[in-house]
């Protein structure tokens, strides 16, 4: 962006800490529990999948509930805020189309609002590490790290998949697809080291797998990532972002012909 965009976007933020609130009152609108669902979802999906793997299909994974849960959230996170990203632009079309506001804050808004969701499930990651009794160490320090990789990649998917649906509305039925079969090829549930070596390849070209070993390396085995990894990962998130930003700034002069 130029600094003239800068500026411009910045006026605007006030509206984005708005659309941010309104859609967290929106997802917990009328819920006896609120917020707690976002520590309880991932809680209660934890216990089911780790009796499914960890007792039925005997997955040798050391401490399974953390790992799983690990995967869980970080995977939950992406896929929730991309597939609302996709709806934003679409879904405000009416407020688009009476006055002039950034478009790039619709997608940023619902990335943000999946975050802060985000962030208390996060809590649940805690509860299982003292349920399992696995020491709570300096390392955790380093947990904004690889959360700040999770939301710039997210972010550049996001505007990625939000643009493209605005022209493309099979989009919105495609993705769902997606994003089921990306959770097969991301080890949420099962250990790499059981994928057959003609499918590892395609594991090894997720991104979001080096995202997610960032998390488990410092989370489950208290061990600081090594520079290799975090290089990766600064590369991984930076090009999703920048692939993004030029996607929807080459698609966004035409959204209000095809919203």
């Amino acid at each position: 962006m130029s600094n003239k965009s800068l500026e411009s976007f910045y006026k605007y933020i006030p509206l984005l800490k708005e659309l941010v609130l309104r859609d967290l009152r929106i997802k917990y609108r009328r819920s006896f529990f609120g917020y707690l669902w976002s520590l309880m979802n991932p809680l209660m999906m934890m216990c089911i999948l780790t009796i499914v793997f960890s007792q039925v299909f005997r997955f040798d994974i050391p401490n399974y509930s953390l790992y799983l849960i690990i995967g869980q959230v970080v995977f939950n996170f992406v896929s929730e805020s991309t597939t609302s990203a996709m709806y934003s632009i679409v879904g405000n079309a009416a407020l688009l189309k009476k006055v002039y506001v950034p478009k790039l804050i619709f997608p940023l808004s619902r990335v943000l609002s999946s975050f802060v969701t985000m962030l208390f499930s996060m809590v649940a990651i805690f509860i299982v590490m003292l349920i399992t009794d696995v020491s709570i160490t300096k390392k955790l320090l380093l947990l904004p790290i690889p959360l700040c990789f999770l939301l710039v990649f997210s972010l550049g998917v996001s505007l990625i998949v939000s643009a493209i649906a605005v022209y493309f509305r099979d989009m919105f039925h495609l993705y769902s697809v997606f994003t089921t079969a990306w959770s097969f090829l991301t080890p949420i549930f099962y250990p790499i080291n059981i994928v057959p070596v003609e499918f590892k390849q395609m594991l090894l070209l997720n991104p979001l797998y080096y995202i997610l070993l960032y998390f488990r390396e410092i989370i489950l085995e208290g061990a600081i990532p090594g520079f290799e990894l975090t290089a990766l990962c600064i590369t991984i998130s930076v090009l999703s972002l920048i692939i993004g930003l030029i996607i929807f700034k080459k698609l966004q002069n035409n959204f209000l012909m095809y919203i």
